[in-house]
């Protein structure tokens, strides 16, 4: 039975970079299931298809796989066999990602890779319901958030960096909405897990926000 940590909380709030990090520093596996929604999103972007259109959402999931590897321990995310871990981070893609995740036939896709990596390996998971949903057992749950200034601003400077023109005040836009759809959606909205330990990163460094997780683990 694997030793399983959970990370919750809201679109930009760090989730994948400390993820990352305190499984360097345990030894787990890191899954990032938000890549794996994003996975699923670039095969209904590439379908054209329409996320307010649910049957075509569903349809489409049928011929779509999506699987973990990893290259020199750094995950990759395989769309039908193909690498597509570089085009995970484009808005577009993660905007997708939000409005498809809470259908039920794109999360039964994935729930049970999630669940057979967590029973097999000692795993750091992140997304928006790994505690409350996904990993209900969990050994460690963390809650990890920041307001809404600080991930618009830290979103920013990541686009800045790779030369992109951005708005923050779209940026900003974009998180309120999105942590609106994903806490109202009907099926495993995002909430802090009653036995989850909240974590605000605000006024925190990254390595600081690792430390205070890493209490926590074994």
């Amino acid at each position: 039975m694997g030793y399983n940590v959970a990370i919750d909380g809201p679109a930009g709030a760090g989730k994948s970079t400390i993820a990352k990090l305190v499984a360097k520093e345990k030894g787990y596996i890191y899954v990032d299931t938000g890549a794996m929604y994003r996975g699923l999103a670039i095969h209904f972007l590439n379908r054209g298809i329409d996320p307010e259109d649910r049957e075509a959402v569903a349809e489409a999931c049928r011929d779509a796989e999506v699987t973990i590897g990893y290259e020199d321990g750094v995950q990759q995310i395989y769309l039908n066999g193909e690498n597509v871990t570089s085009m995970l981070r484009a808005e577009e893609t993660g905007n997708m990602a939000s409005k498809t995740s809470a259908i039920p036939e794109v999360r039964e896709k994935l729930l049970e890779l999630q669940r057979s990596l967590a029973r097999e390996k000692d795993v750091i998971m992140d997304g928006r319901d790994i505690g409350t949903n996904i990993l209900p057992n969990a050994d460690v749950k963390i809650y990890l958030t920041a307001s809404v200034e600080t991930r618009a601003r830290r979103r920013y400077d990541e686009l800045q960096e790779k030369g992109e023109d951005c708005s923050l005040e779209e940026i900003s836009r974009d998180i309120r909405e999105r942590d609106e759809r994903d806490m109202t959606r009907e099926i495993a909205p995002l909430k802090k897990a009653d036995d989850a330990v909240l974590v605000d990163s605000s006024d925190m460094t990254i390595q600081q926000v690792v430390d205070e997780i890493c209490r926590y683990c074994r």
